[in-house]
C-alpha cells in the first residue's frame, strides 16, 4: 500500500473534500480522484461518498481513517528520527580511549563537539588500546584512540586508522637528578639509571621503540598507574618514559627533559572505526575535532 495514496484519503478526510484536498495537495482534482479510487481498489471497499458538497467517509472509510493516521504518524516520526541524526540533533557517540589521550587529547574533543552538538548524548571509556579494539569490534565503541605503543595494532582488514598525531617522548626525573637542570637528554646517559616502568619487559612498555633501536633499559620498579610511577621518580627511586600528553599529569616535583630527536622513537596515535563501515555522521564529525585538537598539540 503506497504511502502517498494514504496520506490523500487522509486529507480528503479532514478536509472533507476532495477540491479542498486538491488545492492543499497541489495536485488536480481528476488526480486525487484517481488516487482515492486506486486506494479503494487496494482495500476492496468504498472509502468514500460523493455527495454534492463535499464527501463522507463510508464505514470502511471510518475503519481505515485511523489506521492511516497511525501509519503516516510512524512514518513521519521515522524520517525525523533519521533526519535528526543525520544533523546531530540527536544521536549518540561512544567513544573509547588509552590513558594518556584521555588525560589531554579527548576531553577537549568532547568538549567542542559538545559545543557543537548538544543534542548528541557522548559516552567515554578508558582502556589499553587491544582491549579498545575489541570493544569496537563487539560493537561497544563507535569510535577508540588507540596507539601503536607497546603492542602494535592490527591490520586494516579490521579497522580504519586516521592518523592523529605522532607522539614524542619526555623523560620524568626527579628535582635533585642530576640531570634535573638540562633540557634534553641522551638515552645513553641514561644507561646506569633504573626505570619505572608498567611491565618488565621493555617490549611491553614505552622503551619498547628505544629497545628495538638498541637501548637497553634497566627496569628495577614495575608500576601500571601514573601516579605510582610518578611517586617513584619523586622519590629517586628511578626515571620514567612520559609521553607528550601525559606530561600535564606531572607533579611539580618533577621535571620532564625532552629525549634528543636521534632517540626519539615517538608513539603514533590513531582513531579507530570498523573497517567497511559506513560511519555514523557524529563520528565523521568528532574526527574534525579530534584533528583540530591534535593539531595544538602537535604545535
Amino acid at each position: 500500500m503506497e504511502t502517498q495514496l494514504l496520506e490523500v484519503f487522509r486529507t480528503v478526510a479532514h478536509l472533507g473534500s476532495i477540491t479542498a484536498a486538491a488545492r492543499r495537495l497541489r495536485f488536480t482534482q481528476s488526480a486525487v480522484s484517481r488516487q482515492i479510487a486506486a486506494l479503494e481498489a487496494e482495500v476492496g471497499a468504498r472509502l468514500l461518498d460523493r455527495l454534492p458538497r463535499g464527501i463522507a467517509l463510508t464505514e470502511p472509510g471510518r475503519a481505515l481513517l485511523p489506521h492511516a493516521e497511525a501509519i503516516l504518524d510512524r512514518l513521519g516520526a521515522a524520517r525525523q528520527a533519521v533526519g535528526d541524526l543525520d544533523s546531530l540533533a540527536a544521536g549518540r557517540l561512544r567513544v573509547g580511549a588509552f590513558a594518556t589521550a584521555v588525560a589531554a587529547l579527548v576531553p577537549r574533543a568532547i568538549t567542542s563537539f559538545r559545543t557543537v552538538f548538544p543534542g548528541v548524548a557522548v559516552s567515554l571509556v578508558e582502556g589499553f588500546s587491544p582491549a579498545l579494539l575489541e570493544r569496537l569490534a563487539g560493537g561497544d565503541a563507535d569510535l577508540a584512540i588507540v596507539s601503536d605503543a607497546p603492542a602494535g595494532l592490527p591490520g586494516p582488514d579490521r579497522f580504519d586508522l586516521h592518523h592523529l598525531l605522532d607522539e614524542e617522548m619526555l623523560v620524568a626525573v626527579s628535582r635533585r637528578h642530576r640531570l634535573a637542570r638540562r633540557r634534553t637528554v641522551r638515552l645513553a646517559e641514561l644507561a646506569d639509571e633504573s626505570f619505572v616502568a608498567s611491565s618488565p619487559r621493555p617490549a611491553e612498555t614505552l622503551l619498547g621503540g628505544s629497545a628495538a633501536a638498541g637501548f637497553q633499559p634497566r627496569i628495577d620498579i614495575v608500576v601500571g598507574e601514573w601516579t605510582g610511577k610518578f611517586g617513584c621518580v619523586a622519590a629517586g627511586l628511578g626515571v620514567t618514559l612520559v609521553p607528550a600528553l601525559a606530561a600535564r599529569m606531572a607533579p611539580a616535583d618533577l621535571v620532564l627533559l625532552r629525549v634528543h630527536p636521534d632517540d626519539q622513537s615517538p608513539r603514533r596515535i590513531y582513531a579507530a572505526t570498523l573497517a567497511g563501515r559506513t560511519r555514523p555522521p557524529a563520528v565523521t564529525h568528532f574526527l574534525s575535532h579530534l584533528d583540530a585538537v591534535a593539531g595544538t598539540v602537535r604545535s
